[in-house]
């Protein structure tokens, strides 16, 4: 009922318990009220976090070091809603946020697209109709380009330089119309995008190609909640579930020369649509068979029954959080 925007020091490297655990306690640095659900947020810089309510209101809250404190700094109220911005109940959640310094776009249930600046008052552009579906996650595909997922397993491709308010391209799973929640794109390239959805497979689209993925692979049992590249080193993905799991997806090295017992991933089915890329560096992504030797999965924490419901990743930390009411740092990935 009562939500908060909380900062967090998870102090330094040096004390790691054997299982890549932080020992010591996380200290709480400042937290502030927040009105309605949290359902995404994003730093825009090393100081301000741009955060999307169940509401429809957009915030961007300023993270004050010298005194520890946190303010709201700018408010977009009801930049998602379902009839008018007037109507007292009329918000609609803002289901997902994402920042490319000064500029913020949303996305909701609403359908609608909203491109922010950080130091204006109104929206840049807005698209009101974009999708008739709710719009789960949003990427930047460059910086003038973004990628939507819907409800009901599209993809659309955004061009803000065009002024008419239609999709650029638009990519398809077939048939199924499975929700899809989340989308990372590949941080070298931009081509390569992998979501994930309802039904828990991970999907690989070459955005270049076709308007089929390239590579669906089996994951989890329940729906996927959030996919992540590791912004320096792509050729490991990160995914988690409502099933309670959380997979390293490796592509890095031949199998071969890895231990075998890391090998505790689930299914491996895979079904791939063939391929002629001809470029001199092909990511192991979009290889026509990444399971064949190529991809090792590991279940990061295979005991956990509840949702994680969200993960981020950087350098050799994963922080996630589950419906433990916990939020867990794991600081030796590479180990």
């Amino acid at each position: 009922q009562d939500n908060r925007l909380s900062i967090w020091s998870v102090g330094d490297l040096g004390n790691v318990g054997l299982n890549g655990e932080y020992q010591g306690e996380p200290q709480l640095l400042c937290d502030i009220r927040h009105n309605g659900d949290v359902m995404d947020m994003q730093f825009l810089d090393q100081e301000r976090i741009v955060v999307a309510s169940s509401t429809g209101t957009v915030t961007v809250f300023r993270y004050h070091q010298n005194n520890q404190t946190l303010s709201a700094n700018r408010r977009w109220e009801k930049a998602h809603y379902h009839v008018d911005q007037d109507t007292s109940c009329g918000g609609a959640a803002c289901t997902g946020v994402i920042c490319n310094n000064p500029e913020i776009v949303t996305v909701g249930e609403d359908g609608r697209i909203n491109l922010f600046r950080a130091d204006q008052k109104d929206a840049v552009r807005t698209i009101d109709n974009a999708d008739s579906s709710t719009l789960h996650a949003v990427t930047f595909l460059r910086t003038t380009e973004i990628l939507t997922v819907n409800s009901i397993g599209q993809l659309k491709i955004w061009d803000f330089r065009q002024q008419r308010n239609e999709p650029s391209q638009i990519f398809s799973l077939t048939g199924d119309r499975v929700p899809l929640h989340c989308v990372d794109r590949h941080p070298n390239q931009q081509h390569i995008v992998a979501t994930g959805g309802q039904d828990g497979m991970l999907s690989i689209w070459d955005i270049r190609h076709g308007t089929m993925p390239v590579s669906l692979l089996n994951a989890h049992e329940a729906e996927m909640w959030e996919v992540h590249f590791h912004p320096s080193n792509p050729d490991h993905l990160f995914t988690c579930s409502e099933d309670g799991s959380l997979w390293h997806w490796d592509t890095s090295t031949d199998i071969s020369e890895k231990p075998s017992f890391l090998h505790q991933g689930g299914r491996s089915t895979t079904y791939f649509s063939h391929n002629t890329i001809n470029q001199s560096v092909v990511s192991a992504w979009l290889s026509n068979d990444p399971t064949k030797d190529r991809m090792e999965i590991t279940n990061l924490i295979p005991n956990q029954t509840l949702s994680v419901n969200s993960l981020d990743i950087l350098g050799p930390c994963l922080v996630y959080g589950t419906d433990a009411e916990a939020i867990y740092v794991n600081r030796q990935l590479f180990s």
